[in-house]
């Protein structure tokens, strides 16, 4: 199998370059790719020195730079050592161009810019953290969704996952000696979700958490019959509430939190389209999604 080296440059922390290319890359399996990654180029001197890193290990080279300058530079050196470049954001942004009217702003890392977005993506991280794990149950209220779900299926990293995305988020642990404080079905600005998966997954993925912990695999968190009945806990106590339901089973963490998203967003359409009473609009809504398994 031959080897590519795939070569990422961006004048910003290339996060979005690289998350082009991890799509991409999805898409051809076992693929030999060497991936090298080349962030912060903002001078012609910086990009000469990578060039000769990239002169060492030629492929092809994806870049997000707006200055014409570098940009010209990184080109005319790529075709004289007979390299593909790539402008990964090129035909979106001018497609953009052609129907907002107007013309691109050439600032990199425009999108990482510290406005009202970014503080407010910063205090959903930190609300996140502080409320993982049932901790703080007294301020759920503030929150924009909770997560329920046993141990293990997925609540945490899809919690931080959306605090990424500005959601301020909550998640509590439904255990069946331990059940939940009533101040969770009292909350009415938040919404809740409860996130379930097979007993059979749940197992296993309990199972290797013991394992990297060197702990016994042997205790009644793995047993077949405790976990079914904590499944089973869990579910009725989310088709009791009304709360809507995802399967986590063969979802990617982002995958949950688009579904989640989703879910979200419905909620606001309906709340913002009626201009109902929220507890009203929140009890039609419940109704509407209840036994669902997204």
């Amino acid at each position: 199998m031959q080897r590519l080296h795939l070569h990422l440059l961006s004048d910003s922390t290339g996060e979005t370059l690289e998350m082009v290319a991890k799509a991409a890359l999805a898409q051809f399996e076992d693929a030999d790719v060497v991936r090298h990654f080349w962030p912060m180029v903002r001078s012609q001197q910086h990009l000469d020195r990578i060039m000769a890193e990239i002169s060492a290990n030629p492929g092809l080279v994806m870049f997000t730079v707006v200055s014409t300058e570098i940009r010209a530079r990184l080109e005319q050196r790529c075709t004289a050592l007979g390299l593909r470049s790539v402008a990964a954001l090129d035909t979106v942004t001018d497609a953009l161009e052609t129907l907002l009217g107007q013309q691109a702003k050439g600032r990199p890392g425009r999108q990482h810019m510290m406005d009202d977005a970014y503080f407010r993506r910063v205090d959903a991280i930190q609300f996140t953290i502080a409320h993982d794990d049932g901790i703080s149950a007294e301020n759920w209220e503030q929150a924009d969704i909770i997560l329920a779900g046993v141990s293990r299926s997925s609540k945490t990293p899809t919690s931080i996952y959306l605090a990424n995305r500005g959601f301020r988020v909550a998640n509590i642990p439904i255990v069946v000696e331990s059940p939940p404080p009533p101040s969770l079905f009292a909350v009415r600005r938040p919404l809740i979700v409860g996130l379930t998966t097979s007993p059979e997954r749940l197992i296993q993925v309990r199972r290797n958490r013991l394992l990297s912990l060197n702990q016994a695999p042997e205790t009644s968190y793995v047993d077949s019959d405790h976990v079914s009945r904590e499944v089973q806990y869990a579910r009725r106590m989310f088709a009791d509430n009304g709360w809507p339901v995802i399967d986590v089973s063969r979802r990617s963490i982002e995958e949950t939190a688009a579904a989640v998203i989703n879910l979200y967003n419905e909620r606001h359409n309906i709340r913002a389209s009626s201009g109902a009473d929220i507890a009203r609009d929140d009890q039609s809504w419940s109704e509407s999604r209840k036994g669902s398994a997204q």
